[in-house]
């Protein structure tokens, strides 16, 4: 199959989204995880825009090694330099200049005419490629531009000595069908286009980067420029997840593939936005959360008996560490008792199909049914949870400066057993004298607290989330004082562990 060249702009159009902006560091470790996901081209910045920006594309080149380095420049000489200094360093290097050459864009933005548009692209192309042999020209806005005019320009810039030629949606105006026309009009019309690569750089203005792109693909196109979550400018642009997986995927219609090492989808979507601040949506094709979950009962149960009835993608091929049954009031009975046995509970016939009525019951009240709330639902049925232990009492030294210690006291058949620690807080110090005497780790990943009552001798409710090794048990205790309430609340988490290891 044949190779489409990935050409990642997280960094530079990705970016310019409105509050995406990262600092240099953060760029440095989203280049890492770019070279992780084996990306062919980094496009990292945009250096004659700012100090900073030029700064960050001089760290990236000088430490990526594996994927190529581009700059992006104006067609203009001081653009042109401060891009070749700022990737000098670099293994592999590429300037990528760009000019607008639509009508709209030459009459407002540049007043020129075509023919000054046209020796400017090539003096500019010519400049460039005197400092690197890896040169990609623009036409800013193609997708508008007059294609007769088109060819002219993408002709002259190879002949120039461009080794890749974009051709930008720049306002997502374009449709699938008269993009991939454009492509194939120009793969038939310029007579030195086998000198060159033909890429695809598509915004989602009308939410068509990703099909503008792959249009492009289908038509002659071999690289394609996206970005990680599909961020960008306005609307942003191809989300590049969505492009691999489209390509990997339905590789018997595009009959090319890539490099991208897809189980790094999901960590790198994670990383950018975290970094960015911009959250995934939930419906967020192939990295959002709700991606591979599935609620209805039909679906759930074809999802049990065969995979691939409702999944042509496998979560962990990009990343997941699975797919998610979510429980709710569109589930069926296969896929609450699956999820009861994988939270340990083996009931019987009647017993099962009372607690399905309690659940269906509870989904008629909650949008999402967690574990916890299963487990509260079984355990109602059953009998309470068997007190393995018991809290006694803790006694809290806590100043400015020093650690706090906690000595805790907790009962067992009768025995009463002691034991001190320090930590982070009062609440980890108490944590880690439970583990101490229960001989049971927990680790802590979520704790909430929130009062039930009124007034200053208030009952509070402390919650928590404990992962004991892959298990995550839920505990609740309360006191009207906190530390109590949160060493209860630890203690039955770990009652809850024991009870459900053993029923299991």
């Amino acid at each position: 199959m044949k190779k489409i060249i990935i050409f990642d702009t997280t960094l530079r159009d990705g970016e310019q989204s409105p509050g995406a902006s990262l600092d240099i560091r953060q760029k440095v470790e989203v280049a890492h995880q770019l070279e992780r996901l084996n990306v062919d081209v980094i496009e990292a910045g945009f250096p004659i825009a700012s100090k900073a920006d030029f700064e960050a594309v001089k760290l990236i080149a000088g430490d990526i090694k594996k994927p190529v380095i581009c700059a992006l420049a104006r067609a203009k000489k001081e653009d042109i330099d401060a891009a070749y200094k700022s990737i000098k360093a670099a293994k592999k290097k590429r300037i990528h200049v760009f000019l607008a050459t639509s009508k709209i864009h030459m009459k407002y933005k540049l007043r020129k005419a075509k023919e000054e548009i046209l020796k400017q692209a090539v003096e500019a192309v010519k400049y460039a490629r005197r400092k690197v042999e890896d040169v990609e020209f623009s036409p800013e806005d193609a997708s508008r531009t007059e294609v007769d005019f088109l060819v002219q320009v993408v002709e002259a810039v190879i002949d120039a000595g461009a080794t890749t030629v974009n051709i930008p949606d720049t306002v997502g105006y374009a449709t699938p069908e008269n993009f991939g026309r454009l492509i194939a009009y120009l793969m038939k019309e310029v007579d030195n286009i086998d000198k060159a690569v033909i890429s695809a750089h598509c915004h989602d203005d009308l939410g068509m980067a990703t099909a503008n792109s792959l249009s492009a693909v289908k038509n002659g196109a071999r690289q394609v420029e996206c970005t990680i979550n599909g961020i960008g400018e306005r609307a942003g642009s191809a989300p590049l997840e969505e492009v691999v997986m489209a390509i990997k995927t339905r590789s018997d219609f595009y009959e090319v593939s890539t490099s991208v090492k897809i189980k790094e989808l999901y960590k790198t979507s994670r990383l950018v936005s975290h970094l960015m601040g911009i959250k995934v949506q939930p419906n967020k094709a192939i990295i959002g959360k709700n991606a591979f979950s599935h609620e209805s009962g039909i679906h759930q149960d074809g999802l049990i008996k065969e995979r691939s009835t409702y999944e042509i993608m496998r979560p962990e091929d990009v990343g997941f560490s699975k797919s998610r049954l979510v429980l709710g009031r569109h589930s069926g009975r296969h896929a609450f008792k699956v999820r009861l046995k994988e939270l340990g509970f083996n009931l019987g016939k009647k017993d099962a199909e009372t607690a399905f009525g309690n659940f269906m019951r509870l989904a008629n009240k909650k949008k999402e049914i967690y574990d916890e709330d299963l487990e509260t639902i079984v355990e109602g049925q059953i009998s309470e949870i068997p007190r393995v232990w018991k809290f006694r009492s803790m006694h809290i030294t806590s100043e400015t400066g020093s650690f706090p210690v906690a000595e805790v006291e907790l009962e067992s058949k009768g025995e009463s057993l002691k034991k001190k620690a320090s930590g982070d807080g009062p609440v980890d110090a108490c944590y880690k004298a439970i583990d101490k005497i229960a001989r049971i780790k927990g680790r802590l990943i979520d704790y909430s607290l929130q009062s039930v009552s009124r007034g200053k001798d208030a009952l509070g409710e402390v919650t928590v989330k404990v992962k004991f090794k892959e298990r995550e048990i839920i505990g609740k205790g309360s006191s009207t004082d906190i530390l109590e309430a949160s060493a209860k609340a630890y203690i039955n988490a770990i009652n809850k562990l024991i009870y459900i290891s053993k029923r299991k």
